[in-house]
């Protein structure tokens, strides 16, 4: 039974994880600081899934990346765009509407 409540809650995790990403990128970060920031928020996210989502993310033009050569090390910087930014709003409003549902689904 745990492995199944396991292998269930990673699907519920993953449906969320692009709107958890998308939420905390108005301001550029990199990779390892936004696993520590949803890490905070208690969504905890490993790097070999939140690399490949950004990734296809940045593909679709809902972000876009830039390098900050500055630093001793250097750093990929994502930031949401205007197209990552309506399509936000819109999977946030879904999301919204889905918890309302899944809530009075669950109270019967």
């Amino acid at each position: 039974m745990d492995r199944i409540v396991a292998a269930l809650g990673q699907e519920l995790k993953r449906g969320s994880l692009v709107l958890g990403v998308l939420s905390r990128l108005e301001e550029e970060k990199y990779g390892y600081a936004l696993i520590k920031e949803l890490g905070d928020y208690g969504l905890q996210v490993d790097q070999s899934t939140l690399y490949p989502l950004l990734k296809r993310l940045e593909k679709q033009g809902l972000l876009e990346s830039l390098w900050n050569l500055v630093e001793s090390r250097p750093r990929k910087y994502y930031r949401i765009t205007d197209l990552g930014r309506e399509v936000y709003c819109r999977l946030q409003s879904e999301y919204l509407k889905m918890h309302e549902s899944m809530t009075r689904l669950m109270e019967v």
